[in-house]
């Protein structure tokens, strides 16, 4: 039998962006009918009169880099053409599946330019991750070291980097708060329960955002072997990154730090500091302290009254891919907060030897 990876990160990565690229193609998931056409008649469909170019591009870079994870999960004994048709026929035979399905939800349309997008991305990631994805992966590339040493070991380190990948992908929701999740009133649209007043809104705000600050420092730190703090530095300013890039391109054309509102700032400033003082506690209660901070945040984005310039910046979000992945990234945001409490009670109850006898910061 051909080896298998070393690492079992590459097929949990390729599950678990399967699924996200499951949800972005079928979301809203609402008014499932028959259409009357043949299930497949898409396939012969004629070039639709309103192509839009950046369509097709979204498409292929959504679909790539599942052709370059699914490439590293493969067997790594294979030949690298086996590698390259296997990951692309995967990616194309899910991408015909759910334009398949699409024929069934009125709001979307089965359209074969978008499965040709997306079958060529996926050999594109595909042709990529031959050259360089078990490089990446195995147990002589530099990811696989860099985890091996800094991770806890096994199905928990591997569950703790992709909540931290969603927690990345959440901050490119570009019409919610810095650092914002778990916003269950917005996923069920529920009214808020306080009238806004700019006072109140900066309150509530300094305190979600310095929260969240915590509570993600705290949950990379018990994910960590050993207490590095640069990690955790490099973790927030791709969060800030991909933030600036969501507001940039979807809120507020050319003005990528639109969301450093008094309150962020001071959130900012406040969770820093607060991180910094909880870095130099013990692991159990750096532990615990993270749960509190989660449940504290969750809380208050839910209580915070609405604000009623959120909507004036908004453009694109309701546009083709654009309303996909504006619903992908408001459901894992909507969601995290919930993951993440699930996975520290794992991390204490499945790996509580991590959580003692380890160096302090």
């Amino acid at each position: 039998m051909p080896p298998r990876p070393a690492s079992s990160l590459p097929r949990n990565l390729a599950l678990a962006y399967a699924v996200l690229v499951i949800y972005a193609c079928l979301h809203p998931f609402a008014g499932w009918k028959a259409s009357g056409l043949p299930l497949f008649d898409f396939l012969v469909a004629p070039w639709p009169k309103y192509f839009q170019p950046i369509d097709a591009v979204l498409n292929m870079l959504g679909y790539l880099p599942l052709g370059f994870v699914t490439v590293a999960a493969l067997p790594r004994g294979w030949p690298r053409w086996r590698w390259v048709v296997v990951a692309a026929l995967l990616g194309a035979g899910l991408s015909f599946g759910l334009e398949t399905v699409q024929n069934l939800l009125p709001s979307r349309v089965s359209s074969n330019v978008d499965l040709g997008a997306n079958a060529a991305g996926a050999l594109a990631g595909a042709l990529l991750g031959a050259r360089w994805a078990h490089p990446l992966f195995d147990h002589r590339g530099g990811l696989h070291r860099w985890r091996a040493e800094r991770i806890v070991g096994g199905h928990t380190g591997d569950a703790g980097l992709i909540l931290l990948g969603l927690w990345l992908l959440a901050q490119l929701t570009p019409d919610g708060l810095l650092f914002g999740s778990g916003d269950l009133r917005g996923l069920l649209g529920l009214p808020a329960p306080l009238l806004f007043s700019p006072e109140r809104f900066i309150g509530f705000e300094t305190g979600l955002i310095a929260a969240s600050v915590l509570a993600l420092g705290l949950l990379a730190r018990c994910m960590m072997r050993v207490p590095r703090p640069w990690p955790v530095v490099v973790l927030f300013l791709l969060g800030l990154g991909a933030k600036s890039i969501a507001t940039s391109t979807f809120f507020v054309p050319g003005e990528p730090l639109a969301w450093l509102t008094p309150g962020a700032a001071r959130g900012l400033a406040l969770g820093s500091v607060l991180l910094a003082l909880a870095l130099l506690l013990p692991r159990v209660l750096q532990h615990a302290l993270a749960g509190s901070a989660l449940l504290a945040a969750t809380a208050l984005i839910n209580l915070m009254p609405e604000n009623p310039y959120l909507f004036l910046g908004r453009r694109l979000l309701n546009q083709g891919n654009f309303l996909n992945f504006h619903g992908l990234t408001q459901l894992v945001a909507s969601l995290w907060p919930f993951a993440a409490l699930a996975y520290l009670s794992a991390l204490g109850l499945w790996r509580g030897e991590h959580l003692a006898g380890e160096r302090r910061l």
